[in-house]
């Protein structure tokens, strides 16, 4: 098998280079490929992965040359320049690097906090300027002060870290922390319009989405307590730039330090020239250290994939570590499989899909085999859907996906994966699971046990319970020239409901199929294939 082949477009350091070439994986590293757009798209096609930084612009366009695409690694935390939808509906994996450059991120807002305070530029361009203006930059002191974190994630609890460290009282809102990781990292946890009422000063450490676009708007300004400080360091976008200059203006705004700009570069912006504005051109991750982290980070994470299927700081899909790979890895395989065989017997539109995880299995990062489900079940309607896509375009047709997880010892098997499928005629069930050679069996269709090792090509029979099925069967397989490699039944009570599932090497035609219908034990006959 020929080795994974990754295209660096933008400037990333010649240690993460050599990362990619030290683990066996051809690099190209083109450096400067990402601003030629045309040159771009016409090689992209040939690589598996895409490393880079924010200069490419990986647009849906480009994304529409790739046929072997796998993964794109971005080096730093932002994925604007990146089509996510597009590459979700093409299978490709998007990684970030949201720690990298946590560190230079939060000292930054704290640096802007202390310039902000005293003063800082202003006073340096007074001076340099040959003024001595001792009386008119007066400053405040931070110790004492209540700083505001909007976001407190991994930038934002560091940033309160560094806070408590200076002696300010932290409150933080953020729906996603909860009351234990709060008390843990030391701030208090309020709601938005307290956060507004009480802080000294405010720091924005959200990501850009359309819950916090214009989190600060005119109105939320109006909130806050008068005199109070605003740093933003995270995404342009997160404060009303304009109603920020107007509450500047009337000084209920005592100070902005900003890094980041709804448009950029920002050559113009209602906050520019006001005096107690201070502007940095985006400058939260550029440390040497950083760039360099970030680059070493999306280069092991980019292997990790390529090589062993694991994945880490994925924008569109779970993670999956190094040492879980190996493990979920059959587990994956039978949930594909079982979903398949489900989406083959489905003709009605689907409704809802649900996968149940029983014993040792429940314990595992079930968010991967539940998307492997849907993407087997999807697959008969939708040829190129894969496990990136298929969660997302479930929730585009309106599938509602259920994951129920009951570990513990279940039976006879130290693991089982059941889905089961409800359509708009009939729901469709079917369990399975791994034995120690990893390879997946069938165990129950319709709530009828059965032992079935799952084959390239099978035959599905619903039948009854009555003598001469299985002669007449092999009868028309036999004069058909079909040769049967395993052949399994089940049945719900004697003489009652049964099933069939036969391994056979070659596809069953439809002539055949119609055939085994007519046999007049049988109930439903589909030819399957995985």
């Amino acid at each position: 098998m020929p080795a994974p082949k990754v295209l660096i477009s933008d400037s990333l350091s010649l240690a993460a280079v050599q990362i990619f070439r030290d683990r066996g994986i051809d690099v190209d590293f083109f450096p400067d490929l990402g601003k030629d757009k045309d040159r771009f798209a016409a090689i992209i096609g040939g690589y598996d992965g895409l490393a880079i930084r924010s200069a490419t612009k990986v647009t849906q366009k480009a994304l529409a040359q790739t046929t072997r695409l796998r993964v794109i690694g971005r080096a730093g935390i932002g994925v604007d320049n990146v089509d996510v939808p597009a590459a979700t509906a093409r299978g490709v994996i998007v990684m970030n690097t949201p720690f990298g450059n946590s560190i230079t991120t939060a000292e930054h807002a704290i640096a802007m906090m202390f310039a902000l305070a005293r003063q800082i530029p202003q006073a340096d361009a007074s001076t340099q300027a040959g003024k001595w203006e001792k009386n008119r930059f007066m400053g405040v002191e931070l110790t004492g002060k209540t700083l505001g974190i909007i976001g407190c994630g991994n930038i934002g609890a560091i940033v309160a870290d560094r806070a408590i460290g200076l002696k300010l009282k932290v409150v933080a809102y953020d729906p996603y922390l909860s009351p234990e990781r709060a008390i843990e990292i030391g701030v208090e946890k309020v709601e938005l319009d307290a956060l507004l009422a009480r802080a000294d000063i405010i720091t924005l450490h959200v990501p850009m989405t359309e819950k916090t676009r214009n989190i600060l708007s005119a109105e939320n300004l109006a909130r806050t307590k008068p005199g109070v400080r605003i740093v933003n360091c995270a995404r342009g976008g997160l404060v009303d730039e304009v109603a920020l200059r107007a509450a500047l203006e009337s000084g209920h705004v005592a100070g902005a330090a900003f890094d980041v700009f709804i448009e950029e570069p920002a050559t113009d912006n209602p906050l520019f020239g006001h005096p107690n504005v201070i502007c940095t051109p985006h400058l939260g991750a550029a440390t040497s250290e950083a760039q360099e982290n970030v680059a070493l980070q999306v280069a092991e994470q980019m292997s990790d994939y390529l090589l062993q299927g694991a994945i880490s700081n994925a924008i569109n899909f779970p993670s999956i570590s190094a040492d879980e790979a190996p493990r979920l890895k059959p587990f994956v395989a039978l949930a594909d499989k079982l979903g398949s065989f489900l989406g083959q017997l489905t003709d009605a539109p689907i409704k809802g899909i649900r996968i149940t995880y029983e014993g040792a299995v429940a314990a595992l990062n079930t968010r991967a085999l539940t998307a492997a489900a849907v993407t087997g079940v999807l697959r008969p309607f939708l040829a190129d859907i894969n496990m990136v896509s298929a969660p997302a375009v479930a929730r585009e047709r309106g599938i509602v996906v259920d994951e129920i997880k009951r570990e513990g010892p279940h039976g006879d098997f130290e693991s089982v994966v059941r889905i089961t499928v409800d359509a708009e005629d009939m729901p469709r069930d079917a369990a399975g699971t791994v034995f120690h050679d990893g390879k997946p069996r069938m165990v129950e269709i319709r709530g009828i046990a059965i032992d079935a090792a799952i084959a390239p090509h099978m035959l599905y029979v619903r039948n009854h319970d009555k003598p001469g099925f299985i002669g007449r069967l092999g009868t028309v397989l036999g004069e058909a020239g079909v040769n049967v490699a395993t052949f399994n039944l089940g049945r719900e009570t004697e003489g009652g409901n049964a099933i069939c599932f036969c391994a056979v090497d070659a596809p069953i035609s439809p002539d055949i199929v119609a055939e085994i219908a007519a046999i007049p034990q049988v109930k439903r006959v589909r030819a399957v294939s995985f």
